[in-house]
């Protein structure tokens, strides 16, 4: 773990202490008005290949799961539904974010939630060393091995994502 001057340790990497996984926790600032992984990308220097957002969704047979993702990327819902054994998915409503999670949204974590619900990530984030992607605070990343967020999550890696190059 590496945690740099003036960041705090969220319940998350408290979490990934406890596993014993290696991360990284790089902080960006915060604009309210976009709080896209698109904006932490470019905040961080780094392709957006390699910065993933969490969505959470609902499936229609299985209830409530979370999809990461590669910032410029969409989510494939058709894709989704079917390796997590639903008909459909769709994204939950925002009111109920906070309710499902316990994180707001722009600090949304696959991580440290208030439950655990299935984790499904993008399977192109096994080709890299290290992504970042949100660490449960507005401003705060990992920079994690995908391997050990997969580990972390009991992510299902699949081809849950369209657009660019996917």
């Amino acid at each position: 773990m590496s945690l740099s001057k003036g960041l705090k340790k969220t319940n998350a990497a408290r979490i990934l202490d406890e596993m014993g996984i290696a991360y990284e926790l790089v902080g960006i600032e915060v604009d309210a008005r976009d709080l896209s992984a698109e904006k932490a990308a470019r905040d961080i220097g780094m392709p957006y290949e390699v910065v993933y957002k969490t969505l959470v969704l609902r499936g229609d047979k299985t209830g409530t799961l979370e999809a990461c993702l590669p910032a410029g990327c969409e989510i494939d819902l058709k894709a989704l539904a079917e390796i997590s054994g639903n008909k459909r998915v769709e994204m939950v409503n925002l009111k109920e974010l906070t309710a499902l999670t316990g994180y707001v949204r722009g600090g949304c974590s696959p991580i440290g939630g208030k439950k655990h619900f299935p984790v499904y990530i993008c399977a192109d984030a096994m080709n890299h060393e290290k992504i970042f992607i949100n660490a449960g605070s507005r401003g705060l990343l990992f920079s994690i091995s995908p391997r050990d967020l997969a580990r972390a999550t009991n992510a299902t890696p699949g081809k849950i994502a369209q657009g660019r190059d996917t």
